[in-house]
């Protein structure tokens, strides 16, 4: 008698951690009577602006005077800190803000609202790339509450304090590839709950 090869085995998908699994459970019962149309639309408007951002790191948006404001926000609370801490405070508050949105939507939840969330911050990622990539060249136009020539460059004066000024190139491609990582995670995840969200709708 021949000899009997045993059919394949299946691959095992290695499993998820537990938070992980957890998560994706909970965005699937989540998805269940949702509309997918709209946010599919909003979604198509969101991968636009990152191609435009990819493009071009300075490239207006809705979403960089918003941006903006909230970095500018950041300069006018820790005025009293100090020039360097307020200078610095600008750029955390504008990466803080978009942060701070994922989590709030992640708490109600709304699993849709953190991966716009997640596209926000890679366009304030972005942004803060080529403001930190300016700040030897110093072409970009600066806006404040002072006087135009009173106007300080905030990545200019940070990274000059710290002797660390030839490196803007190099913070601006790291902040350039965590913008990117936030906008494709966030593609993916919006697609994948678009998905769920379609499935039943069949």
């Amino acid at each position: 008698m021949g000899h009997i090869e045993p059919p394949p085995r299946a691959a095992t998908p290695l499993p998820l951690p537990p938070l992980v699994a957890a998560l994706i459970d909970d965005a699937r019962d989540w998805c269940r009577g949702k509309m997918w149309v709209p946010r599919a639309l909003l979604l198509a408007f969101l991968i636009y602006i990152e191609l435009l951002k990819i493009g071009d790191a300075s490239r207006w948006t809705i979403f960089y005077g918003i941006t903006l404001g909230f970095h500018e926000m950041g300069h006018l609370l820790t005025g009293f800190l100090g020039q360097f801490l307020c200078a610095l405070a600008g750029s955390v508050f504008q990466i803080a803000v978009p942060i701070a949105t994922i989590i709030i939507f992640f708490r109600q939840p709304d699993y849709f609202g953190m991966a716009v969330g997640g596209f926000w911050l890679s366009y304030s990622l972005f942004e803060l790339s080529a403001y930190v990539g300016d700040a030897r060249a110093k072409e970009l136009p600066l806006v404040g509450f002072a006087a135009q020539e009173d106007l300080v460059h905030d990545w200019g004066y940070i990274l000059g304090k710290l002797h660390m000024l030839p490196l803007d190139h190099f913070f601006a491609f790291l902040l350039k590839v965590a913008g990117t990582a936030s906008g494709v995670i966030s593609c993916a995840f919006a697609v994948w709950l678009l998905m769920t969200m379609w499935r039943p709708a069949r």
